[in-house]
């Protein structure tokens, strides 16, 4: 005896299901794959980003997280604090280039509507990690917004790419059948 599948409510299935509140997740692309691309742009055309120099800048926005794990609240947490010392510094300009290159590549899958629930993903990874390490700006806003991208990933990218590219790919559960390969007549 199998029990009754759990469904949505309403509001959910019209937001994350329904094509015709796709307009919705447009406006929330544009503006947060603006603020990734732009940010992405400017970092890969920096030598201290993404440059010849890489790993100059996020060595300071280390050094500034790593100052902020003292106090009795600190900003940082200690776990973090050991990822960012041991993972990160070593590695500086590795990881300098890997975010250059992740936000310009979030903002472009966003405004173009493509892979938008795995661009909205890698956002969420990226704001999580600044936030952890003690900047907030931006970043709580761009974090939701991107949240809500991740939840809406079937709708999201109507408007874009993914109208396309998705249904040809399938999903990984519900895979499309891979054409056979024919030989070519001579």
């Amino acid at each position: 005896m199998s029990s009754p599948p759990i469904t949505d409510p309403p509001l959910a299935r019209a937001l994350f299901d329904d094509v015709r509140w796709s307009w919705v997740w447009l406006i929330v692309r544009i503006y947060v794959g603006w603020q990734w691309l732009s940010e992405g742009f400017a970092k890969v055309s920096s030598p201290v980003w993404g440059g010849d120099k890489a790993g100059t800048a996020l060595t300071g926005w280390l050094a500034g997280s790593l100052a902020k794990t003292t106090g009795a609240n600190p900003d940082v947490q200690g776990w973090y604090a050991t990822f960012l010392r041991d993972a990160v510094l070593p590695h500086a300009a590795f990881w300098s280039v890997l975010v250059s290159y992740g936000e310009l590549f979030v903002g472009l899958g966003l405004i173009l509507g493509l892979f938008t629930g795995i661009a909205a993903f890698f956002g969420t990874a990226m704001n999580a990690s600044y936030l952890l390490g003690g900047t907030v700006s931006i970043n709580p806003i761009l974090f939701a917004f991107a949240s809500l991208l991740v939840l809406a990933w079937k709708t999201a990218g109507w408007w874009g790419l993914d109208r396309f590219v998705l249904p040809r790919l399938g999903t990984p559960w519900q895979r499309k059948p891979v054409p056979e390969l024919q030989p070519k007549p001579i």
